[in-house]
């Protein structure tokens, strides 16, 4: 049954309501932007550091182990000089020159390190006046000890060492000692930022393992809050509802998937339960109907039986004492009044015949209707019995197929045989009757057949015959009722089957069913619900 539109829930509106999607699109941007600044400060540590660490290894320390090979060769060069100039041995001279060279090496190995050092300049600068100091140095006495002869050389070493040498060599001491310290100076810098920058990346992995746990954590509270708090809110609503509760509103606030799933069921819960209300007010009719009803079919059995008895009771009392008064009185009476007898006497053998097929066709479904399995052989035997005095008057010749097990109630079927059989002898044609009952299978069902040879039923007829007290011929030329097809279309229909005529007739003039007779006469088929399990 069609019920009003399902009516709407409220549209989600408030920020309460957010879609499940956008907070964890939410979450996740926050997550994302902490895991970016988190990497970019990761990279750039990472950077800073392997910088520091390039700086320090690769540069200030080899810086720094140069200039202590260079402090090295300046204090081989004084002490050698000296010693040469004292004693004149020529392999203090070696040595001199050996450190001379090994000066030399070093201050290229500086220069070649100058490039990618820190604070280069001051570096350059002090590199460079360590370079002038030591060529001073060399230049007013180192050089001119060497040169000097045997008879000069030991006053001259004294004298200038005295003089000029000391001088000098302090001055190449104190450059040393700045360039040194400088370099220390940035061994500690660089030292301080490779530990820094090893501590910023320490914190910056430990902040990125902290967003994840956080994030978790996050993620588990919007899981919590928006998901699995709303669903058990909902469940217990439905749960509710289930047990019986059914003005029990089902409403959650969050997320909005929720908010409009609840706002859905809660629309269709109060659908069902106006519907449920109207089907419990159409029941309470129905059943009010039904004991209408029960009170109808009592009153009719009542009728039944006064019709049965009460009715046709003073009917066999006028037919009886009209046929006594002819007998009678007949010698008195003209052909006239006779003649009124008669038409007296045959209305009422026609009412009380009338009477019977209206109680029998009342009675169908109702008195003694029980369905169960039979042969169908067995109630048309029954009704070829009740017929035989008329089908060995009509010279009628009744054949049929194997019959089958059907769900049906031996009277009912046995009068439907009886009608349909009877129908075929009575509206025979010149020749003999023929009755064929055949059958064949048709989905679930058995189709049945009554074929004939005779006068047939034109096709605008065919849905006119199964209508009460419808009759297609006079009672001067056929008798009965009109009752008998309207009976058999009832008691068909209350096997759960149906009834129609068929006049189509075989293109080769051949039966239309094994054993049936050519002609066009008439066939009636009607179906029937197996009686069997299995099939």
């Amino acid at each position: 049954m069609e019920g009003p539109p399902r009516p709407l829930p409220p549209p989600v509106a408030d920020s309460g309501r957010l879609p499940l999607g956008r907070w964890f699109l939410i979450a996740g941007s926050a997550v994302a932007l902490a895991f970016t600044v988190a990497s970019a400060v990761v990279v750039g540590t990472v950077g800073a550091t392997s910088e520091a660490r390039s700086a320090l290894v690769d540069v200030i320390d080899p810086a720094a182990l140069r200039v202590l090979e260079l402090s090295e060769a300046l204090t081989v060069q004084g002490s050698a000089v000296r010693a040469y100039g004292a004693t004149g041995d020529e392999r203090y001279m070696e040595d001199y020159r050996d450190a001379a060279a090994a000066e030399s090496a070093s201050l290229a190995a500086l220069e070649a390190l100058l490039s990618r050092m820190p604070e280069r300049a001051a570096v350059r600068a002090e590199l460079d006046t360590l370079r002038s100091a030591s060529a001073a140095w060399r230049r007013d006495y180192g050089d001119r000890v060497a040169a000097a002869g045997p008879a000069e050389r030991a006053d001259l070493a004294e004298e200038e060492y005295a003089r000029v040498g000391g001088e000098r060599f302090r001055a190449v001491q104190a450059a040393l000692t700045e360039l040194r310290g400088h370099l220390t100076r940035l061994h500690g810098t660089a030292t301080t930022r490779l530990v820094q920058g090893w501590q910023t990346l320490y914190a910056a992995l430990g902040g990125m393992a902290a967003i994840l746990v956080l994030a978790g954590i996050g993620f588990a509270l919007i899981v919590r809050h928006a998901v699995l708090r709303p669903v058990a809110e909902l469940t217990g609503q439905v749960r509710a509802v289930a047990h019986g509760d059914f003005e029990h509103a089902l409403k959650v606030e969050r997320p909005a998937e929720l908010a409009e799933l609840s706002g859905h069921v809660d629309a269709m819960r109060r659908r069902i339960v106006a519907e449920w209300r109207r089907t419990s007010e159409a029941q309470d009719k129905l059943e009010e109907q039904a004991d209408e009803l029960r009170r109808s079919n009592a009153e009719l059995e009542q009728f039944a039986y006064v019709a049965s008895h009460d009715l046709q009771e003073p009917l066999r009392k006028i037919a009886s004492f009209t046929q006594i008064l002819e007998q009678r009185y007949g010698d008195r009476l003209d052909d006239r009044a006779r003649q009124y007898i008669a038409f007296a006497v045959d209305g009422a053998k026609r009412m009380q015949s009338l009477i019977s097929d209206l109680l029998d066709f009342s009675r169908v479904g109702r008195a003694g209707g029980d369905l169960v399995p039979l042969d169908v052989a067995v109630p048309l035997e029954d009704a070829l019995e009740n017929l035989a005095s008329q089908i060995e008057e009509a010279g009628a010749t009744v054949t049929r197929d194997d019959l089958p097990r059907v769900l049906g109630n031996r009277v009912q079927l046995t009068q439907l045989f009886q009608n349909l059989v009877g129908n075929a002898v009575k509206f025979r044609s010149r020749e003999a009757p023929r009755v064929h009952i055949g059958v064949r299978r048709a989905g679930d069902a058995w189709e049945f057949s009554c074929s004939d040879n005779g006068i047939g039923i034109e096709d605008k007829h065919s849905e006119r015959i199964f209508l009460i007290f419808q009759r297609l011929h006079g009672r001067e030329a056929y008798s009965g009722t009109g009752i008998g097809l309207a009976l058999c279309k009832k008691i068909v229909e209350y096997h759960g089957g149906r009834i129609w005529v068929d006049n189509g007739e075989p293109d080769d003039g051949s039966p239309g069913e094994e054993g049936a007779p050519a002609g066009r006469g008439t066939t009636f088929r009607w179906t029937l619900l197996p009686g069997d399990a299995d099939e």
